[in-house]
Parts: C-alpha cells; structure tokens; sequence
C-alpha cells in the first residue's frame, strides 16, 4: 500500500481504495465520508472504555482522601501532601514514559511485527522501574526535603509515613500503564475497564478493613497500605486478562535480556512525554502554592477547582490517547490519509467536548462548589474561579488533543519544547504579574494559566497542520 491509498476501516474489516481507480461518479466522495465516518466511530469507541478506566484510578485516590478527612484534618492534609508529592514525582513519570508506547506498540501491531509490541511493553515497563529506584529513595526521606516547602513537621512526618507505604505500589502502576498501552495497541481498550471495576469496590473494603475496621484497622497509615494492594492487584488482573481472554498474540514470552537493549531511541521519546506532562502538573502545584497567599479561603477554592479540572481533563486525556493510538496505527500500514483523517476528527470531537465542559462548569458552578464544602465564602470564592476556569477549557481540550497528535507522530520532543515555554514563559509569569500587581489578585492566576494555555494551542496547533506527514512516517519506519 502507498501513501497515496486511502485506508478506510468498518469495525475490524479493512479495505483499500486508491483514489486513482476512482470512477468520475461521485462515489469517490462518499468514500471520504465513510471513511470520516468510520473514524467518528473508532474514536467514540476506544473513548468510552478509556474514559471509564481514568475515571475508576482517579477514583481510588479519592477513596484515600475521603477516608483520611474523615479521621481528621492532620490527616487529609498529609495525605493530600504525600498524593501530590508522589505525583509530581512519580506518576507524571510513569504517564510520561508510557506515551512512548503510543507510538511504538501501535506501529509494530499494524505493521503486523505483533511480537515486538510485547518487547516494547516490556523495555518501557523495565526503564520506568529503572528510573523510579531514585524516586523511591527520595519519598523514604523525602521529610527532609519537604521541609524546605512546609513549615509543619508533624505534617511532613506524616507525609513521609504515607509516601513509605505508597512506595509499594509503584510496580503495580507501572506494569498496569505499560499494560494497558499493550492491549491498546491491539484494539483491546475494555481490559482495563474490566480490571478496575474489580478493583474499586476492593479499594473501598480495604480502606475500610485497614482504616476504620475496629480489629484490623490501623488507621491512617491504611490508607497508603491499601493504595498499595489495589494497585499490585491491577497488572495481575489484567495479566489474568491477556492469558485467559484475549491479547496473547502478542506475548513472546519474557525476554531480559532484549528489554535491557537498545534504550535510546526509546528514550527520546520517553523523556520529552514525561515533560509534557511534568510542566502541566508542576504549574498546577505551584498555582495552588501562589493561591495560599491569599488567605484560606482562596487556598480552599483553589483546591476545589485544582480538583474539578482534574476530573474534567480525563475527557479530552481520553480521546487523545486513543488519537495517538490510531495515528501510530495508520503510520504503522503508511498510510498517510488515514493519519490526517484521524487527527481532522479528533479536533472537532476535542470542539465538542471543549464547549461541554465550559457549559457544564460555567453553569453548574454554584452546585459543584456545595459538593466540597458547606462554607458560604469558600462557595462564593469557589464559584468565581470556576467560572473563569471554564473558559480556559475551552481551549485546553484543543491542546490536550493536539499533544496526543503529537505524540502519535513520535514528535514528543516539540511537545515538550512548546509546554515549557507556554506554561513557564507565558502563564505563570503573566499570572504572576496579573496576581500580585493588578486588582484581580488570586483570579489574576488563573487568566495567566489562560494565557499560558491559548499560546500553547496556538502554537501545537500550528505544529500539527504544517506537519511534514512523509518525514513523520520515514522517522516511524527508522524507530521499527
């Protein structure tokens, strides 16, 4: 098949036009729009069970936070210490270094070298475990470098207990986000979805066993303990998956010995996906620690809103995962239609979504903030942030999008180059100034966070409409 081929796809059945045989009739056109069509249906398809699987993980780590404020607020403030260390920390790495996988296992499953994606999956899994050694010595003395942050060393202390604990989990992780891009590489998208719903309502007895149980519980240091046994259970459920149901084809067996090999190209691509996603998640924190300046209040509504767009963000996250899996697919078969195809659509779906989002914050503000807290001045603060972060979803669901093409392309490293410069040269400065030397004080924040975002969209979506698509695909081919 040559770049010139249009590839159009019904489910699972392929077939083949050239545009070149096309009779002068008309139906040529109507091609284009099954194809268009189909893919509408693909993205739909892979968005559901994706979005499903994010929503449940996010889940479990509210499960913590709920269960610690309900034993106090020492507790909920140390949890939530520990949580967002080890995000920053570890869980940015993680997603980070899986996207790579986007690219590679998706390209060497359409390319039907299907062995080669589990090697994949298995070099990535052994990089990231690699490069957490140093993470996990950081969190088991991270007091001392909590400290310079927080002033409270009771807090920290406790900060550090949870992070000890939560150490344990790290492989759990690890081996179930490099799981899933395997499976995912395969049209294989519910598997996780299946896995988690086991796994939550076990998170929610374990918390309760090892939390509030009056003979077993151990109260706040169960919290990290349970993280850590949901999370060692995911990679064994959904390897229990792929060798009882379906994603075997794949697997060629564990083989060391060619994992441990040829780190670098990977590499490339690892480390500027774990700085895409390392400068969105560290101009959040330190929005929140900025917030802190003014007052308690603002602080709270900070968290609140921190939080809603997290959960939010799990949609247009969703569809871009499955954009970069569909573009590392059409790379994988070279053809270069489909590939544009795809990223045509995922925009007008991140539109769509975009528009949801900003309707559903913007208007349902007032009923979201009551879901956090029963305090009127908090709700009032609350409301006015969220008001103005629904407006900057409606330009971070294009950048979410625009990045997941990117990293279907294997361009990770203009991603990165472009989010640091957005957030780091345009949002958190103009922030800062609109903040602290304007009358817009704290919402002064969140317009540079808005700023920050639209120069990012701008700029990715100018990367991806003047894409050189035949240099893309020579690269995909030169990375196999």
């Amino acid at each position: 098949m040559n770049g010139e081929e249009t590839l159009l796809v019904a489910g699972s059945d392929f077939k083949y036009y050239d545009p070149k045989m096309a009779p002068n009739d008309g139906t040529a056109g109507s091609d284009v729009v099954v194809l268009v069509k189909s893919e509408v249906v693909e993205l739909i398809r892979s968005l559901v069970p994706l979005l499903i699987t994010y929503g449940l993980q996010f889940l479990i780590y509210v499960t913590s936070i709920y269960s610690c404020g309900k034993l106090g607020s020492m507790e909920i403030a140390a949890a939530s210490l520990a949580l967002c260390t080890f995000t920053i920390t570890g869980m940015a790495l993680i997603q980070g270094f899986a996207t790579a996988l986007d690219s590679y296992c998706s390209q060497a499953y359409s390319s039907n070298d299907f062995l080669r994606v589990g090697m994949y999956f298995q070099r990535c899994s052994l990089m990231m475990l690699a490069f957490l050694v140093p993470m996990a010595v950081l969190w088991w003395f991270s007091a001392s470098v909590l400290l310079v942050f927080v002033d409270d060393q009771q807090l920290v202390i406790m900060a550090q207990q949870y992070l000890r604990w939560n150490t344990l989990a790290t492989p759990g992780l690890v081996l179930f986000e490099t799981g899933k891009r395997f499976l995912q590489a395969q049209h294989i998208f519910n598997a996780g979805t299946y896995v988690l719903v086991l796994v939550v309502p076990a998170n929610f007895v374990l918390h309760w066993l090892l939390v509030w149980h009056p003979n077993y519980g151990l109260g706040y240091v169960g919290s990290p303990i349970a993280i850590s046994i949901s999370s060692t259970m995911q990679p064994l459920l959904l390897g229990a998956y792929v060798y009882f149901i379906d994603g075997r084809e794949c697997w060629g067996g564990i083989d060391l010995r060619t994992a441990l090999e040829n780190w670098v190209p990977m590499l490339k691509l690892s480390i500027p996906g774990v700085i895409m996603i390392e400068a969105e998640y560290l101009a959040f924190e330190v929005l929140t620690i900025l917030a802190a300046r003014f007052g308690t209040e603002a602080l709270a509504a900070q968290s609140i809103t921190s939080n809603v767009a997290s959960l939010v963000f799990q949609f247009p996250f969703s569809i871009a995962v499955a954009v970069s899996t569909r573009i590392g697919h059409w790379l994988g078969k070279e053809d270069l239609h489909g590939a544009k195809t795809t990223t045509k659509v995922s925009t007008l779906l991140a539109s769509l979504i975009a528009v949801t989002n900003w309707l559903v914050l913007y208007f349902k503000r007032d009923a979201i903030s009551r879901i956090f807290t029963d305090d009127e001045a908090v709700i009032a603060m609350s409301d006015k942030v969220l008001a103005v972060a629904s407006v900057n979803q409606l330009v971070d669901a294009l950048n979410v999008i625009c990045a997941g093409v990117l990293r279907g392309q294997g361009r990770q490293k203009i991603g990165s180059i472009l989010n640091l410069v957005s957030y780091y040269g345009v949002a958190l400065p103009v922030g800062y100034v609109l903040a602290f030397h304007t009358s817009l004080e704290f919402l002064g924040l969140w317009y540079g966070l808005i700023c920050g975002v639209t120069f990012l969209v701008l700029v990715q979506i100018t990367a991806v409409r003047f894409s050189d698509w035949n240099n893309v695909l020579l690269k995909a081919k030169e990375s196999r």
